[in-house]
């Protein structure tokens, strides 16, 4: 044989055997075989850490996704949701706000589902498989503190409009508390659509005082003269209402009727419990009563019972910062019918500094998109959140990354687009003319956020200046406000002469007004005598003048 064809046919051999070599040492060394991937191990820690909070026994999501039996013949289905990013739902738009509960799924995750169910939905090594997240039975929160339900099953009838219904419950708190963790559940999931839950501080008159009879028309005599009325069981805006799309040219007497403020948690679709950062807590004062709004829909077809609740954790410290929440609100829009893009604002000027923790957009089947804009005293602005496609069955609270904080005089404008077009596969009919009320049928326009005011330090007075303010103060309309010194301490009175409030100094003549958000600066007069004091709050001022001769030590 001649030297070449030696030479060649060794290469080859040599050639064949690096193969050989090669398959061998792949088929005995894992990490360099392809990765199969596998629910146990890769599939798994995925769904437990974005899907399990809804995906489990007892809540929304149709199935389950902490064990394989359970989510394998979901596999097509849930690869076209994810590929989509129709699940995990976020509606966020991603170039605006960083969110400390965005729930989307990373490239990498949605590589990692798609491969598991290209590759036949594998289970994988049961060693692998992580332990399952722990939840409490039937919350979504840790095991709650303290469990407020409904008194009584409330009965919803087989059909008929929908139903604004109220319940107070009482929390029997011997001492003030406050709450660091709070969920809202239906007791019926079939009827219950929303229910808000509100604190009612002790001394105000409660529902179970007050036959419903005597209750509903009292609530019909509230709305007398005013832009709102009663349709059986819900409230709505009358038709001829003034008509104020641009929620700056509202006028100031109007403006109350937008206020949808100070409420403790909340239930909707998609709404995630309330869980607040440590060092701010929501208050319910000792005494205080739980009052749930609880909105009805009949779309069960049969006669259905509800018994809703609310399950509290306490903070295990007296917070640094007190929680509020209200809503940016515009109840005055009117949408044309067939209207493809209807354009509707709100707006809300921070009265003091003020540092927003959570955004969440509210509106009925028309609303479309959301988007919460900041102008800040200097003129320049930003948008904190921007929802362009909204959906009324996930209404997300969107917890800020980092809260941020407002100065004093910034603007938040909130715009909501709506389709009253037929296009919306959810319009109950895009032939009407909508404006507010509380059914679905018609809409409302409010951006909700949680929020606290930022106070100046407590100054050091010495008590006996505290003499100089006391006194009876003329709220008007033959009310008085009483002003007393109880020690080392300044209180105010309020004209029940039961609600007391302690006023803190936080700066010469002016004090702050505890669990009520108000600053009061005490005026003096020439002489330097207090002669009146000014009451500033969100949305306004007032002054009382100091009565003559009527001090009150």
């Amino acid at each position: 044989m001649k030297k070449s064809s030696i030479v060649t046919l060794t290469l080859i051999l040599l050639g064949a055997a690096c193969v050989i070599a090669l398959q061998t040492t792949s088929a005995n060394n894992p990490k360099k075989a392809a990765k199969a991937v596998t629910f146990n191990k890769d599939i798994a820690p995925i769904f437990n850490a974005k899907c399990a909070e809804c995906h489990r026994p007892g809540e929304t999501a149709p199935f389950s996704t902490l064990t394989y039996k359970e989510t394998r013949p979901w596999a097509k289905s849930i690869k076209e949701k994810v590929v989509s990013r129709e699940m995990p739902p976020w509606h966020a738009d991603p170039h605006f706000g960083q969110f400390a509960n965005d729930r989307r799924l990373t490239d990498a995750e949605i590589k990692t589902i798609v491969a598991w169910v290209d590759g036949g939905a594998v289970e994988g090594n049961p060693k692998d498989l992580p332990p399952a997240p722990k939840f409490a039975a039937g919350w979504s929160i840790t095991t709650p503190d303290v469990v407020l339900q409904m008194e009584e099953d409330y009965v919803v009838a087989a059909s008929g409009p929908d139903e604004y219904q109220y319940f107070d419950v009482p929390t029997n708190f011997t001492e003030d508390k406050y709450i660091q963790m709070a969920e809202a559940r239906p007791g019926n999931r079939k009827v219950v659509h929303h229910i808000i839950a509100f604190v009612v501080p002790p001394g105000q008159p409660t529902l179970n005082k007050i036959k419903k009879e005597n209750r509903d028309k009292a609530l019909e005599m509230s709305l007398a003269n005013t832009p709102l009325y009663r349709d059986g069981a819900l409230i709505r805006l009358k038709k001829d209402a003034p008509v104020y799309d641009n929620g700056a040219d509202i006028p100031a007497n109007l403006r109350g009727f937008n206020d949808v403020d100070d409420f403790l948690t909340a239930y909707a679709p998609g709404h995630n419990p309330d869980e607040w950062k440590p060092g701010t807590a929501k208050k319910v004062p000792a005494g205080a009563t739980i009052r749930f709004q609880v909105h009805y829909s009949k779309v069960a077809g049969s006669e259905q019972k509800d018994r809703s609740m609310v399950g509290l954790i306490f903070a295990k410290e007296k917070p640094q910062k007190t929680l509020n929440t209200r809503a940016i609100a515009n109840s005055f829009f009117k949408i044309p019918a067939n209207a493809a893009h209807h354009k509707v604002t709100a707006e809300w000027t921070a009265w003091r500094d003020t540092t927003v923790y959570t955004l969440m957009p509210h509106m009925h089947y028309r609303g479309a998109a959301m988007e919460y804009k900041v102008t800040y005293p200097d003129g320049k602005s930003e948008v904190l959140l921007n929802v362009p496609n909204y959906s009324f069955a996930w209404q997300a609270g969107y917890i800020l990354k980092t809260p941020k904080l407002l100065p004093k005089g910034s603007k938040i404008t909130v715009t909501g687009y709506f389709d009253n077009t037929a296009k919306n596969k959810f319009n109950p009919d895009p032939n009407q003319v909508v404006r507010y009320g509380e059914p679905t049928y018609d809409e409302m326009m409010m951006g909700f956020m949680d929020y606290t005011h930022e106070w100046p330090a407590v100054v050091k007075v010495d008590p006996k200046v505290f003499d100089d303010y006391v006194g009876k103060y003329d709220r008007g309309e033959g009310r008085v406000i009483a002003v007393v010194r109880e020690g080392d301490k300044l209180i105010s009175i309020a004209a029940d002469g039961k609600t007391r409030f302690e006023l803190q100094p936080i700066g010469k003549d002016k004090f702050r007004m505890l669990d009520s958000e108000n600053e009061i600066t005490f005026i003096r007069d020439a002489k330097g005598d207090v002669s009146e004091r000014l009451i500033e709050f969100d949305g306004g001022s007032v002054r009382n003048k100091k009565l003559k001769d009527a001090a009150t030590k």
